[in-house]
């Protein structure tokens, strides 16, 4: 079984490109080594999504 870490004092950080008001953004926290976890920024008490580190790296180099 894996560790699901606690992510209640986590501190999330939103994308510079994300709108002042909010706007449709996701939300991610890099408190936790090798995961990701990513959240709605508009349901900040919604679940998270946990994405291996180098996924996530991935993923980022892919877009810029």
């Amino acid at each position: 079984m894996r560790h699901i870490p606690e992510l209640s004092s986590a501190r999330w950080r939103r994308s510079s490109y994300s709108n002042a008001n909010g706007g449709e953004c996701v939300e991610i926290t890099d408190d936790f080594p090798g995961v990701i976890p990513v959240r709605d920024s508009k349901n900040p008490t919604g679940p998270a999504l946990l994405v291996n580190a180098a996924a996530w790296g991935n993923f980022v180099s892919s877009l810029k």
